[in-house]
């Protein structure tokens, strides 16, 4: 605040996820103009349809999980592969682990939400039935998925199937590769920075620049404002009705909202 005044600003432009626009809503209580923009892989912001950095994210893991499952699938003994992804509240990041489908590979063959109650002897009888489709089979979890009685996955696959079973941890790439960044995203992220100075200018606070999807032509964002103060403490959940009734699978309906997210390639970065 010294310094905001200090400066002699008009206006403090936050990005970040929950965490900040908690500290941006504490901010406008204490009188300064604060506007904020939507920045978080873990796309849990209501109030918005996406954020900046999810479908960076999501097309980080589909093609990660690709390299994965060709992995995993070229030896001719049983296996298990599980990959833990980022998400303890929100399964977001896990869906995306869909888009790594192929028509030659089923795999990953369950993926699982934090969205939806685990339980192992479900899952005992669902890999069972993969297993019996695939020699190897590729399991996506959200972080920290486990059962009643705090027993891993992985743990569990070793000791009841008696098979190679590997854990894999995407870990930080997921939020900070930028090999893969989408187009989308990338523009996105420009235009909704270009609207929050524009409410700036306008004399907006204490609002966060919002995402609105129209899709009547195809896919269109127009960017709206949502005051801060309904946005910070909520977090945006993983549909219920875009998980199968087992638990174990995304419905195509994510995939028709994710797959405008993830297109295009920042190659000017790299050329």
């Amino acid at each position: 605040i010294d310094t905001y005044k200090k400066l002699n600003l008009d206006c403090l432009v936050v990005l970040g996820g929950n965490g900040s626009h908690k500290t941006a809503n504490l901010l406008r209580e204490k009188g300064l103009n604060v506007l904020t923009l939507p920045k978080t892989i873990d796309n849990d912001l209501v109030m918005t349809d996406h954020t900046p950095g999810y479908g960076s994210t999501a097309k980080y893991v589909a093609s990660t999980l690709k390299e994965i499952i060709l992995d995993a699938t070229c030896y001719a003994h049983p296996s298990v592969t599980i990959v833990e992804l980022m998400g303890r509240h929100a399964g977001w990041v896990t869906a995306a682990s869909v888009l790594a489908r192929t028509e030659y590979s089923r795999n990953p063959y369950l993926i699982y939400m934090p969205e939806h109650a685990f339980d192992m002897e479900e899952f005992k009888k669902s890999l069972k039935a993969a297993l019996e489709q695939e020699t190897a089979v590729v399991v996506c979890v959200s972080e920290g998925i486990a059962d009643k009685d705090g027993r891993f996955i992985c743990e569990y696959v070793k000791a009841e199937f008696g098979i190679k079973c590997r854990s894999i941890e995407l870990n930080l790439p997921q939020r900070c590769s930028s090999l893969l960044a989408s187009a989308t995203d990338i523009d996105e992220a420009e235009k909704a920075g270009k609207a929050a100075v524009v409410a700036a200018l306008d004399g907006e606070t204490g609002k966060m620049i919002t995402f609105e999807r129209d899709d009547t032509n195809g896919y269109e964002i127009n960017y709206g404002l949502a005051d801060v103060n309904d946005i910070c403490n909520k977090e945006k959940k993983f549909p219920a009705e875009w998980i199968t009734a087992e638990g174990t699978d995304i419905s195509d309906e994510y995939i028709k909202y994710v797959r405008p997210l993830i297109q295009g390639t920042n190659i000017a970065e790299y050329s």
